[in-house]
């Protein structure tokens, strides 16, 4: 009868021990959340710069309405075609994405990349208010250089794409350009952690797709079926909530491998969609 008796007390015990646990977890993962979504440290530093590469360039401190100052790059190109505004993902630095300030010089655009706040040399900490913040002191910049607004081309490469999705939603650019994005931030999250209430939990959006469905600039959504980060379902779902005229890339590769200035056959798809956006 004792042992019998204890048995019930041995299981509650432990269904108390699981949840309490559960329950810190819960806590921990609301309170830092943060260090799952940034991650500026990943080669903290300038490992190279566009010169390394033949690239002409600027570097440029933009200061944002609240008082930080954010480290950019300026590529310019004569006679450009247009003007790309490069947002980057959620690790690394600018220094990490020359790729995409070659792959736009090759194709006869000037370029802007800037690095986020607490990313690189910029100043502050990293939140979503203020990549947004950031964004629109990028887009500033450009306009008060002489930039005409229909003539740039908003480029955003997984958190950058919940960036300039964002800012789209809210200027007039001449197109909109997603790599590997994902619809959210609570959507992604909720399938990574499919034993959280992440929904819940998220102080985060990163609403892609709500930003998208405001967006009337043309949009281009390039996505990996072999993407292991963020599924390619999300950039069907990007594409499907986009206005016309569009356009959908099916790239190849992992999150990290499958980029777009990697193929020349991607970069002339991108360049041939940018042509057709000329206003």
């Amino acid at each position: 009868m004792l042992r019998s008796a204890s048995m019930p007390r041995m299981l509650a015990t432990v269904l108390l021990a699981l949840a309490i646990g559960y329950a810190v977890l819960l806590v921990l993962v609301y309170v830092f959340q943060s260090r799952l979504v940034y991650f500026p440290d990943v080669g903290r530093g300038v490992a190279t710069t566009p010169a390394a590469y033949g690239l002409p360039f600027e570097t440029h401190e933009i200061e944002t309405e609240d008082g930080e100052r954010l480290h950019a790059w300026w590529v310019p190109v004569r006679d450009a075609r247009g003007t790309a505004l490069v947002f980057h993902g959620n690790a690394g630095n600018i220094s990490h994405r020359i790729g995409y300030l070659q792959m736009f010089h090759r194709l006869g655009y000037a370029s802007l990349i800037v690095d986020y706040r607490g990313y690189g040399q910029s100043t502050g900490r990293p939140s979503e208010d203020g990549t947004y913040r950031d964004a629109e002191a990028a887009w500033r910049w450009l306009v008060a250089r002489g930039v005409a607004p229909t003539d740039v081309v908003l480029v955003g490469e997984s958190l950058g794409g919940a960036v300039a999705a964002w800012l789209a939603a809210r200027v007039t650019p001449r197109a909109l350009v997603l790599l590997s994005t994902f619809t959210s931030v609570p959507d992604l999250g909720a399938e990574v952690y499919p034993f959280l209430p992440v929904h819940l939990l998220s102080r985060f959006s990163y609403d892609t797709l709500g930003a998208l469905r405001r967006v009337e600039a043309p949009v281009l959504v390039a996505h990996s079926r072999d993407d292991e980060v963020v599924p390619y379902r999300h950039g069907l779902a990007l594409f499907a909530a986009a206005r016309e005229p569009k356009r959908f890339l099916e790239m190849h590769g992992g999150h990290n491998e499958g980029v777009l200035y990697t193929r020349e056959a991607w970069v002339a798809e991108l360049g041939a969609f940018l042509e057709r956006t000329v206003r």
